[in-house]
């Protein structure tokens, strides 16, 4: 009778399968909140534990049968795997339990697309999103499964479908890539002009959803798109910033947050993006100091940064949202120092939102920028490039 009653559209089943990382979020926490990113309501949430995957459903087919069954009893339209699955996994399991499913890297992939606003930014998502459609055809739709060859003929115009929209899909990548190429070729050509006029460039970097936005906005009175949801800023926004006791101005970028097991093809086609972390000679990492684990995403930020070439660049951690702590929970002295990767980086605790903390942190960029006297007035920080046409 299940079979009968319509499914609400949007809803979604979450599956987690715990392989023994230390990483494993067992309440899909995180992917709950993706999901809820992407305009799907979660429904159900299964967490269960293997060795390994299994080679044809990910998570066996006994575990396949119960996603089944709690899909059928929420009447759920979609399932959403926390983790990476291969292109036949999801057309074994789509089979299996008749019905859509989806991995996080598409996941990610549908909020970066729903996100991305200036020109750049589309189409560095377009580029990303056709490399992961490429991997996906292994046969995977029916009315290519229907179309057979004569006797001796293995695939026949089936194959030749395939073939065909494996074309169309290159096609699409060589010329996303062109167009892709020329915007990087003008944000190159800004990058340089700030390096002539000598520019201490501080690019603002961090897990998603850990307040570089509302960072960004106290730091120069902007107006940058910030809000409590994950990857609400996707393209790259630069200012002007004075530093009155350095007696200069610095530019300051906010950038794309970072996530945990981010799609290899979205670092890829925002290296242009991230090239902003790399050319930077400061980079302040912004952590979410009431999030529970701050250490895991610290973690994955550094990760990045060795991905894209930008461990080297010096780094300052901005514990935000010193509001959002218990009093217990504050710290002693808001500046101190903490070990990453064997080194000890300073650390600053401040509240974008409060405002607790900011001066202290302009002090320290002022101190670290050097008291070299700019020949721009201090007037008020003003716009150097916004990516957000």
């Amino acid at each position: 009778m299940s079979e009968l009653i319509p499914r609400q559209e949007g809803a979604a089943v979450l599956v987690g399968v715990d392989f023994g990382l230390p990483h494993f979020d067992s309440e899909l926490e995180e992917l709950g909140l993706l999901a809820q990113t992407a305009g799907l309501t979660p429904v159900a949430r299964l967490a269960c534990k293997r060795k390994a995957p299994d080679a044809a459903l990910f998570v066996g087919s006994g575990k396949a049968e119960e996603i089944k069954e709690l899909a059928a009893l929420y009447r759920a339209s979609e399932v959403i795997f926390d983790q990476a699955l291969s292109p036949a996994q999801q057309r074994n399991l789509e089979r299996q339990l008749d019905i859509a499913v989806y991995d996080r890297t598409f996941l990610i992939l549908e909020i970066f697309a729903q996100r991305a606003r200036s020109h750049e930014g589309k189409l560095q998502v377009e580029l990303a999103r056709l490399q992961y459609l490429s991997t996906r055809l292994v046969r995977r739709w029916s009315h290519l499964e229907r179309q057979t060859g004569g006797a001796g003929v293995r695939g026949g115009p089936g194959e030749k479908q395939i073939e065909l929209d494996r074309r169309m899909i290159g096609e699409s990548i060589k010329r996303t890539r062109e167009r892709l190429a020329k915007v990087q070729k003008q944000r190159g050509t800004q990058r340089r002009q700030r390096e002539r006029r000598d520019t201490f460039n501080i690019s603002l970097v961090g897990y998603t959803n850990a307040g570089k936005s509302s960072l960004f906005n106290a730091l120069v009175k902007a107006r940058a798109y910030a809000a409590d949801q994950l990857f609400a800023t996707l393209d790259t926004t630069t200012r002007n910033l004075y530093l009155g006791d350095a007696r200069r101005q610095v530019s300051i970028s906010d950038t794309v947050g970072f996530i945990r097991d981010l799609p290899h093809g979205l670092v890829d086609a925002f290296k242009a993006t991230l090239q902003e972390a790399v050319d930077a000679d400061l980079l302040l990492h912004v952590v979410d100091a009431s999030n529970p684990h701050y250490p895991e995403q610290i973690a994955e930020v550094q990760a990045v940064l060795r991905e894209i070439g930008a461990d080297t660049v010096p780094q300052l951690l901005v514990f935000n949202k010193l509001d959002a702590l218990e009093s217990a929970q504050h710290p002693l002295h808001l500046q101190d120092e903490m070990e990453i990767d064997g080194a000890q980086v300073p650390r600053i605790f401040l509240s974008a939102k409060s405002g607790e903390g900011v001066p202290l942190l302009r002090a320290e960029l002022a101190r670290q920028s050097g008291s070299v006297a700019d020949t721009m007035t201090p007037e008020a920080d003003t716009e150097l490039h916004d990516a957000t046409d």
